[in-house]
């Protein structure tokens, strides 16, 4: 068993495992009690589990404790709260741009990613950098999506 430590959402986190290929994921769900990051596919195809690792977006169902630890993770739990929610939140609530919310980590955080790096991008842009990640949204949003992330490109929430 070895000790694994990281950050999580700003908050330290040291996690004893057996196997170092353990996914992330699950330590997120069992360890640190996340819901956001879901279990979709196992093979990082879908983007349910997204989180940022050091600002990167990461598929964390293929992402191995032993490769974790060390860094920062960030889940959309952190970006903020109910009482008050991160502007990008703000957006996809004031665009009812989730319907079921399983697949909602990859979009938000992938979108922000992009938009962070890339501010006032159109949503032609938003489009074209969201279809290079493998994102499957069941319950198709899609169009939602784009619109919340493009008013969060814009430094606007609703």
């Amino acid at each position: 068993m070895a000790a694994y430590s990281l950050t999580v959402n700003g908050k330290p986190l040291t996690v004893n495992v057996d196997d170092p290929n353990t996914p992330l994921l699950y330590i997120l769900q069992e360890n640190a009690q996340l819901n956001g990051p879901k279990f979709g596919c196992g093979l990082g195809q879908c983007g349910c589990c997204t989180v940022m690792i050091d600002g990167v977006p990461t598929k964390s169902c293929i992402t191995a404790i032993s490769d974790s630890a060390g860094h920062s993770i960030l889940s959309i739990e952190g970006l903020g709260t109910a009482a008050n929610p991160h502007p990008l939140q703000q957006a996809f609530i004031s665009q009812q741009a989730m319907q079921c919310g399983y697949c909602i980590s990859g979009p938000m955080l992938y979108g922000k990613a992009f938009i962070d790096k890339n501010p006032g991008a159109t949503p032609d842009q938003i489009v074209n950098a969201l279809g290079q990640t493998q994102l499957l949204c069941r319950c198709h949003a899609h169009s939602r999506m784009v619109n919340a992330l493009s008013l969060y490109a814009q430094g606007k929430t609703q």
